[in-house]
């Protein structure tokens, strides 16, 4: 089958280049001539594990190919993917379907056969609606379906969520829609892998409200781990003996300084406005999002205690910068909102991430970078672990000790523990969640 996939960002690569190795033949079409430049030389325009030598192999096969014309693209496709962002629009929460609907009357302009218009782009609910009004004043003559296929792909494992997935939602109107859908995913089905076919209103909601539900789970262990700080208790035994119940489960459940990415902040403001459109206000997603917020500048607080109360003049190392490992993403990253309030306060700030310097550069002005941890904390007065790469989290500790002026360690991500930073000659260490440990340096 032919498939046409609009936009070449991360969801449309991804799953342009799996659909390929399922043996469909795929075009990936984008506005850009500089990423289409680049990926027709092999070059992988995002950070993902593994997605390089999946591209090379399938271009190799002659399944997959990138071009900048639409016509070429869907010339001959069954299924014409819409893959473009919807970003959250300035002033409302709204997600901004802009591109969306400019690539569904660029497909009635030049569609000519039957085809499946499938949007899977994280849109609200009626969006795929919208996209079929929009596409039959275009062209009315047109023979199409449109279909809905969110995605949920973890970045930094998409390649193995696109494979082998917990489930593939499919929103149809029509049987003919769905034939060609389980078509498309049949290599999945055939190792019975859940397709769980709905009408289009229902797989808008699913995304929507999987992704609020996940983070309603990080802001609430967040919470709890502020909870615990005060009364003594520790948030990685909590964490434990609240996942091991087979209702909640143990992800999801880890204390960190915030969620960020692609998906869970605009998602919230996304269902938050959808809630109020509709007079029915959805107020835990509402207090998720006030609470992700607020635990973030808690963050700069512990910082700042560790500090005895001022950065001015010290030099701070801070280990990563993505929103999470394995990512070149910095979208809402918790080090957005951290590291500028260091900058601010008089810090001198190295940054060290594997992935995060091609945009953080842009992003965290006034931050020098180092090439590694061991660089990072040379001569520093405080060490702040923002994001768990593996790189930082064998670490060896009293190496970075004696190469620190002062050794404190500010762990958002509770890669350590007192026992570890006492060990290693640490004079103040603080996490989340945890009894902090501080004393005078000798």
């Amino acid at each position: 089958m032919k498939i046409a996939m609009i936009g070449t960002g991360y969801v449309g690569l991804v799953s342009g280049v799996c659909f390929s190795d399922f043996g469909h033949e795929v075009v990936c079409v984008d506005k850009d001539p500089a990423k289409i430049e680049m990926l027709e030389r092999g070059e992988v325009p995002i950070y993902e594990p593994g997605l390089d030598a999946l591209m090379a192999k399938n271009v190799a096969a002659g399944r997959l190919s990138f071009t900048l014309d639409l016509a070429q693209a869907i010339d001959g496709a069954e299924a014409i993917f819409i893959a473009v962002g919807t970003p959250t629009r300035r002033g409302d929460g709204h997600a901004d379907l802009t591109y969306v609907m400019a690539a569904a009357e660029e497909i009635a302009q030049m569609a000519k056969d039957y085809v499946v218009i499938v949007t899977k782009s994280t849109v609200p609910v009626g969006t795929n609606r919208q996209v079929k009004q929009a596409v039959r004043k275009a062209n009315p003559d047109l023979d199409f379906d449109v279909a809905s296929n969110p995605e949920f792909l973890r970045e930094g494992a998409a390649i193995d969520d696109f494979m082998k997935p917990d489930r593939v939602v499919v929103g149809v109107q029509s049987d003919r829609a769905a034939d060609v859908m389980a078509e498309i995913y049949r290599p999945l089905f055939l190792r019975d892998f859940p397709i769980v076919t709905t009408d289009l209103e229902s797989a808008e909601m699913i995304k929507y409200a999987a992704n609020a539900f996940l983070a309603t789970k990080i802001t609430f262990i967040n919470e709890i781990a502020a909870l615990c700080e005060r009364t003594g208790a520790d948030i990685k035994q909590v964490s434990k003996g609240m996942g091991l119940d087979g209702r909640i489960g143990n992800k999801f459940l880890h204390a960190g300084p915030g969620y960020g990415g692609s998906c869970f902040p605009k998602d919230t403001k996304a269902l938050a406005r959808m809630g109020q459109d509709h007079a029915v206000p959805m107020q835990i997603t509402e207090t998720v999002i006030k609470v992700n917020e607020e635990t973030k500048r808690r963050m700069i607080d512990k910082i700042f205690d560790l500090c005895d109360g001022s950065l001015n003049g010290k030099t701070v190392a801070v280990l990563g910068v993505t929103f999470k490992p394995n990512t070149d993403d910095m979208r809402d990253a918790p080090a957005l909102t951290i590291v500028p309030a260091l900058v601010g306060a008089g810090a001198k700030v190295r940054v060290t991430d594997p992935q995060g310097k091609h945009e953080g550069e842009a992003l965290l002005p006034g931050v020098q970078w180092s090439v590694d941890a061991y660089k990072a904390v040379q001569n520093a007065d405080l060490m702040v672990i923002l994001t768990e790469w593996n790189e930082f989290r064998a670490l060896d500790l009293k190496k970075v000790a004696r190469r620190m002026a002062t050794p404190r360690m500010a762990d958002l991500r509770n890669i350590y523990s007192v026992k570890d930073a006492k060990r290693a000659g640490f004079v103040a260490y603080d996490s989340l969640g945890r009894p902090p440990f501080h004393a005078d340096p000798d």
